[in-house]
């Protein structure tokens, strides 16, 4: 009983308890605040069920709908002749970094009188819905703007994935569906549930598209009422939080144990000939980079191309916040994958309570919305002698990022760690003692495809991240996003088209370089 309660409280456990507690912080806060309500909980708590009813229709729409998109569209782009995959990798991730509100904004804009959507379903003699509003265009706009978090660790792990199983199939007669759907399907059950987790709470959590697309859900009851019902705002937090790490340990149990995987690639795979699938294949793709980029940005387009016609904007004015943005976002994304990398390692090679009860705690930053985790912190900086120096500082903006997007880079990093194989790495203790050295010349190549996807994520999250910004960011600091958020606030749509544009190309030139390049790299 010793040895075992002794062997529980190993370094890398211990390290990544630390590191969850962290995370925990604003959810303990908000907690520790709903329960001050004292004998007036149960009344605040009434007002709760309808929204919470809507929240977990949407959530569970959107993430089941993103699941089968993010799958489908990462085995074509990574295991098929699709023409021109590589342009297609690039383009059906970027939607992740379109905000939300700007994507429903632009559809709205696109549907009203005079909008491209609208002239065009005239063309072909349609009518254009008269409202788009509520859990149908909820669940349209944060399916086209949500299903990269499952498409990115599911293109990570088909990189790693070994081949000879699939090969096996087919020398037994298999078609290619019937290889992706007994083989190669239940191998990617871990990053697909991992991503789907990812979108659900993101659903839960999104403010910005259901306002304006008029779908009451329990994020609008926080925001709503955090400054004239703060009991209320806290105690839809701690449901919201509850509904989280609900979801969470359901996506555990049904994850299972999960220890290192032996079949890592040796060889890139070959790619299945399509034949006269191509055509609906490509048809697909271009469906949803349409409804997700293509008519977002031609709404958006319009909008900026009558400013730069008239010279309202300028992309000069754009310069400052584009390099703010791409500092704080890429910085971010490192620190977050690096932070919670001794929490993946011992989730995957030391199963343990201790490390299930770390990875909780950083998936349920997540859940809970910016504004909230900002506001947690400010109140902490703010009334703790220790941390005031610290309010409106970088270093505080960045731990908030860390702590709402971490389950992001925890996700592809627990793929990433389960794709070294645990017999590789007995055997190079052979050839390196030194654990270091081995890390770095065994296991961090094979795990860069899924830690430059973690990574990713949490680039595209903060790159458009908006009530943490606003509210932690130092005097005089702005980023794309708070642009586009002011000058849409203020009627200015000139300025939140070219914003937004600039944007999207910026996302489309790092999530090359720092994402999927990396992952050709080892492909290829």
């Amino acid at each position: 009983m010793t040895h075992r309660s002794r062997s529980a409280f190993t370094p890398i456990r211990l390290l990544g308890l630390a590191i969850g507690a962290v995370f925990a912080g604003p959810a303990v806060f908000v907690v520790w605040r709903t329960l001050r309500l004292g004998a007036t909980l149960p009344e605040t708590l009434s007002e709760i069920p309808a929204p919470l009813w809507r929240t977990v229709q949407l959530a569970v729409l959107v993430s089941a709908t993103t699941a089968v998109i993010g799958t489908g569209l990462a085995w074509l782009t990574m295991r098929t002749n699709l023409p021109l995959r590589r342009a297609w990798r690039v383009l059906l991730v970027l939607p992740l970094v379109l905000p939300s509100f700007v994507g429903a904004a632009a559809f709205i804009a696109g549907l009203s009188p005079g909008g491209i959507i609208h002239d065009a379903l005239g063309l072909v003699g349609v009518s254009p819905p008269r409202r788009f509003r509520g859990l149908g265009a909820s669940w349209l706009v944060l399916s086209a703007f949500t299903y990269p978090y499952v498409l990115l660790p599911v293109m990570a792990r088909l990189v790693s994935l070994r081949t000879s199983l699939e090969e096996s199939g087919r020398l037994l007669g298999f078609t290619a569906t019937q290889v992706f759907v007994r083989i190669t399907l239940p191998q990617l059950k871990p990053a697909i549930l991992g991503g789907s987790l990812l979108v659900f709470l993101y659903t839960v959590s999104e403010f910005g598209a259901v306002q304006l697309l008029g779908y009451d859900t329990l994020t609008r009851v926080i925001y709503s009422t955090r400054l004239t019902n703060r009991a209320l705002s806290f105690a839809a937090a701690t449901v919201l939080l509850i509904l989280a790490l609900g979801i969470v340990a359901l996506e555990r149990s049904h994850r299972g144990v999960v220890a290192p995987d032996d079949r890592a690639a040796t060889k890139p795979a070959p790619p299945v000939r399509l034949g006269w699938r191509v055509i609906p294949a490509l048809a697909v793709c271009t469906f949803v980079a349409a409804i997700g980029l293509i008519v977002p940005l031609l709404s958006l387009g319009t909008w900026a191309r009558r400013g730069l016609a008239d010279g309202r904007v300028s992309l000069s004015e754009m310069a400052d916040p584009a390099l703010s943005t791409a500092t704080v976002a890429v910085t971010a994304a490192v620190l977050a994958v690096l932070v919670v990398l001794p929490i993946a390692v011992a989730s995957i090679r030391r199963p343990h309570r201790l490390s299930q009860m770390s990875s909780v705690s950083v998936v349920a930053g997540f859940a809970i919305p910016g504004l909230v985790i900002a506001l947690s912190l400010a109140t902490l900086t703010l009334n703790t002698p220790v941390f005031n120096r610290f309010y409106q500082t970088m270093a505080l903006l960045i731990v908030a990022y860390i702590i709402h997007f971490g389950s992001q880079a925890l996700a592809g990093t627990e793929t990433a760690v389960r794709g070294v194989p645990a017999g590789l790495r007995e055997s190079s203790k052979l050839l390196e003692p030194r654990r270091g050295r081995r890390a770095l010349r065994i296991d961090m190549p094979l795990m860069r495809p899924g830690m430059a996807a973690a990574g990713g994520l949490v680039m595209l999250s903060t790159l458009k991240e908006l009530p943490i910004t606003l509210l932690l960011s130092p005097i005089g600091f702005s980023t794309l996003a708070t642009d586009i958020w002011a000058s849409y606030e203020e009627g200015f749509y000139a300025a939140t088209g070219l914003a937004s544009l600039v944007l999207v190309a910026m996302s489309a030139v790092l999530t090359w370089l720092l994402v999927l390049r990396p992952s050709e790299a080892v492909s290829s």
